[in-house]
């Protein structure tokens, strides 16, 4: 999906003058994420595994989730002799999750041009978004001075 450009309709300095803030995900690439990350309803609201422990499968997954799991969990048996494994939420589920990365960018000039070829990475969107909120400080504070 191609979102739309926002560009002024009046350009009254060079490109050098500007800077482009700019978030993009690569295609056709995918990496591991946390539950939180994706949205996981598991890890928001908690979740219930019912394992049936009379057959192989059953006995390797409840001893797993009882031994190796990590996770904070309550047990109890169901009438149809079903184990029901209820999870508090804020925990990673079971699942392999995966996203696609975004890439949090900063360079000079504008459509036109990157005069400098300067371009700044940011790790988190919170860096991003910080150093985007400090730039527009700036904008503010040179209007004000004229």
């Amino acid at each position: 999906m191609t979102r739309p450009m926002n560009r002024a309709d009046r350009l009254i300095l060079a490109p050098g003058a500007y800077q482009t803030y700019s978030i993009a995900q690569p295609r056709d690439t995918l990496v591991a994420a946390a539950c939180e990350q994706v949205g996981c309803a598991a890890w928001r609201y908690g979740w219930a595994s019912v394992i049936d422990e009379s057959t192989a499968l059953g006995q390797q997954q409840a001893r797993y989730i009882r031994a190796e799991s990590r996770r904070t969990h309550r047990e109890s048996k169901r009438g149809d002799g079903l184990t029901v494994f209820r999870f508090e939420s804020g925990q990673r589920c079971f699942a392999e999750h995966q996203t696609r990365p975004e890439l949090y960018a900063v360079r000079d000039g504008d459509w036109r041009g990157n005069p400098t070829g300067r371009t700044r990475r940011h790790q988190r969107a919170a860096d991003w978004v910080e150093d985007f909120g400090e730039h527009q400080l700036r904008l503010v504070d040179q209007h004000e001075k004229g």
